[in-house]
């Protein structure tokens, strides 16, 4: 028999994955009290959060981003900080600033105080309305979990999360994200109407005197233990390599690129994009009470791991062409025939003719 790789599930830990399992579907549903609908949204958060990434949330307003990410850090038992970013934000405002304080003895010295980044989840509102000096304040957070601040390196609990939000539509005084602050988000999550039910729903809440209470289901201790072993999921290596192919085949300069992606995509995903689709994958898995990754979980969150992170022409954009119908097309391409439908549903555009690019790459092949 062979033995098992280094750090693989014991059978023990299998049966805490079901436990877990259990547990996140009754943060779920403990959310659902609060948040109307929303069933992707929800699983693709969740996902952040088991694979320890940050989220850009796009969305118009009114969709409860800021009210979904502030229930889900109550629920987890979390310290949570809510930055309105605007055009006057400064970098200090949201690492922390020197300040000089006075003891008793009417000493003086200085004091290094705190900024919101100091917590476990920081909710990032509307982040693309501060200039790029501000932005790049989050980037050293988001990527080495730290700040350097007053000649030290200030390490951040663990653990941390940047869930950030942003309008779609609205472009006037906005300043579009880094293409390399976007690639740390590992997932890029898009929220759409709710259906005449849901809005309904909301309707009735939001118009009477009910006042929902969430009961805690995590405690930050328990949280971590989820964490470290969500890390431990296995990915078969027949699947680590076909992750790696499948970004490797949205960049136009690959050999082995598909005819959609050499003609309609400038930039391709890099290698944290391979990455971000792996821990993502795990975090699928795990919320699934399963020990190991399949290439559904691949396929689900290929979408958001990748939505962000590909460039296309601008004779693409022009045509109407989305990113989503690249991915798409992409995933169809592969050799390898294991692509099926995602759980998670890709938002549609409105219907319509479209452009003649549009029409064309729209066919399934």
């Amino acid at each position: 028999m062979s033995e098992k790789p280094q750090g693989a599930l014991t059978r023990d830990d299998e049966r805490r994955v079901e436990a877990f399992a259990s547990t996140l579907e009754a943060v779920r549903a403990e959310l659902h009290r609060r948040i109307v609908g929303q069933d992707e949204v929800i699983t693709e958060i969740l996902a952040v959060i088991l694979a320890e990434g940050h989220s850009l949330i796009v969305g118009l307003p009114g969709l409860a981003k800021t009210l979904l990410v502030s229930s889900l850090a109550e629920l987890l038992s979390l310290e949570f900080k809510r930055i309105q970013f605007t055009p006057d934000l400064m970098p200090s405002d949201i690492t922390g600033a020197n300040i000089i304080s006075e003891d008793g003895f009417g000493h003086r010295d200085y004091r290094f105080l705190r900024g919101p980044i100091f917590a476990n989840i920081i909710l990032a509102d509307e982040i693309n309305r501060t200039p790029p000096k501000t932005q790049s304040a989050l980037m050293e957070a988001m990527e080495e979990r730290q700040v350097s601040a007053v000649g030290k390196r200030l390490p951040l609990e663990r653990p941390f999360f940047v869930l950030a939000t942003q309008n779609p539509l609205e472009l006037e005084g906005t300043y579009p994200l880094p293409v390399s602050q976007l690639d740390r988000f590992l997932f890029n999550i898009t929220i759409d109407y709710p259906t005449a039910e849901e809005e309904f729903r909301m309707l009735v809440l939001t118009t009477s005197t009910y006042n929902c209470t969430l009961t805690r289901a995590l405690e930050r201790e328990e949280l971590l233990k989820i964490l470290n072993l969500v890390q431990r999921i296995a990915v078969p290596a027949g699947l680590l390599d076909y992750a790696n192919r499948l970004v490797r085949a949205t960049r136009p300069t690959s050999k082995d690129c598909p005819r959609v992606t050499r003609e309609l995509v400038a930039w391709g995903g890099g290698p944290r994009a391979t990455r971000a689709i792996l821990a993502a994958a795990r975090a699928m898995a795990f919320m699934d009470g399963r020990a190991e990754v399949t290439a559904r979980d691949i396929h689900t969150v290929a979408f958001p791991a990748l939505r962000h992170r590909i460039l296309l022409r601008y004779h693409a954009e022009g045509e109407g062409i989305r990113t989503e119908d690249v991915i798409t097309q992409t995933l169809e391409a592969m050799p390898d025939g294991l692509y099926q439908r995602p759980t998670l549903t890709v938002p549609r555009a409105p219907k319509g003719r479209g452009g003649l690019l549009q029409r064309i790459f729209s066919r399934k092949s």
